[in-house]
Parts: structure tokens; C-alpha cells; sequence
């Protein structure tokens, strides 16, 4: 059961790839009807496969624009995290209380919640995971702070991920996004630490 519920959260991980959101979110709700006879007694990875499925449905969601769901989703999530007990990473899923707190900051950021991704963001540990889930997560927290024009403290955490994982960091979308809109929004020359970012990146 755990590996079919594994192909449905890469199944769900392309529909959300391609944009075909509210398709990944339902996709989300029935392979949720599949697996639940399963939760009598779950494995660990089960637990995993299970929340993670709903961590991505969340996403979905919150770029539908559907905040009901992303919300529902995410206290599935959180219910299945509290039973695993802590963070692990069975099937390579890194799943746990800490991603789904740092799945909390990044349906925030596209709900345009800023105030609850700079509320929750900060707060969270990601020590424990993987690189990647490390930087994603600081892109989100980045993007928060620049949307409420704190540029310095973006450009920090910005520069903490690319320090992590610079290839990562340098490909993102979103840290793009973020040093493009930062030289385009600067009136003359933009900072030095800026520029040599955005040549690193290759976004100018």
C-alpha cells in the first residue's frame, strides 16, 4: 500500500508541475479515500507517503487559490506527522512536524499571506533536512521578507541557501524572481552584494 500511495504523490508531484492544480488537488482527496483503510495501524512509511500526499495537495491547492482546501490539507498532513512523532525521512519523503511547518510557510507565501510566513517562518528549525528542503525553505522565508520590502534581510537568507546549495539556489525560480525584481526596482546602480548575486545567478 505504501508504494501505490507513493505513485500517487509522484503522480500528484506531475499534475502540480504542469499546473494542473485543482486536477492534483482531486487526485489528493481519492487516492486520501484509497489509502485510509490503511491508517488502522500504519507503518511509519505509510504515515509518510500519506502526509507528504497531502503536503503536495496543499500546494496545489494554495496556487488554485483555494485556501479552504490548502488548509484542510495541511491539517490532514499535520495529523499524520503528529502520529509519526517526529521528523524522518521513510521513502525519502524528509516527513515530519518540520515539513509540514515549513508546507504551512510556503502555502502561505502563494496565498499571499505574508504576515503568517513571516510570523512562522523564522521559527522554524530545518537543520534536521535534507539540504533541499534547507533552501527551498529559506527562498519562501526570502520571499516573504521581500514582499514586505525588508530587501537586506531577503538578500541574507537569500545568500544563507545559496551558500548551502549554490547550483540549487541558482536555478530556483524563485531566487531569480527575487534578485531580477531587486535590480529592475533599483533606482541607478543596485548594491554591490546585489549585482554580484544577480551575476551569479545570470539573471542580468
Amino acid at each position: 500500500m505504501a508504494r501505490i500511495g507513493s505513485l500517487f504523490r509522484s503522480v500528484t508531484h506531475c499534475l502540480l508541475s504542469a499546473g494542473r492544480f485543482e486536477t492534483a488537488a482531486q487526485l489528493v482527496r481519492d487516492a486520501a479515500g484509497y489509502l485510509e483503510p490503511g491508517l488502522g495501524e500504519p507503518t511509519p512509511a505509510y504515515l509518510s507517503i500519506y502526509g507528504t500526499l497531502f503536503l503536495t495537495g496543499a500546494m496545489a491547492a494554495a496556487r488554485a487559490e483555494d485556501r479552504a482546501t490548502a488548509q484542510e490539507f495541511l491539517q490532514e498532513a499535520e495529523t499524520a506527522a503528529s502520529r509519526l512523532g517526529a521528523d524522518a525521512n521513510h521513502m525519502w519523503t524528509a516527513f515530519g512536524p518540520t515539513n509540514v511547518a515549513i508546507h504551512r510557510v510556503a502555502a502561505a507565501g502563494e496565498l499571499d499571506d505574508v504576515q503568517v510566513a513571516l510570523d512562522l517562518g523564522p521559527q522554524v528549525d530545518t537543520s534536521g533536512l535534507p539540504v533541499e528542503r534547507r533552501v527551498r525553505h529559506g527562498l519562501e522565508v526570502a520571499r516573504a521578507l521581500s514582499a514586505w520590502n525588508r530587501t537586506d534581510d531577503a538578500l541574507a537568507a537569500v545568500l544563507e541557501a545559496e551558500r548551502l546549495a549554490p547550483e540549487q539556489v541558482r536555478h530556483h525560480y524563485m531566487s531569480r524572481d527575487l534578485v531580477l525584481g531587486w535590480v529592475r526596482g533599483t533606482r541607478g546602480r543596485p548594491s554591490r552584494p546585489i549585482a554580484d548575486l544577480a551575476e551569479r545567478l545570470r539573471v542580468v
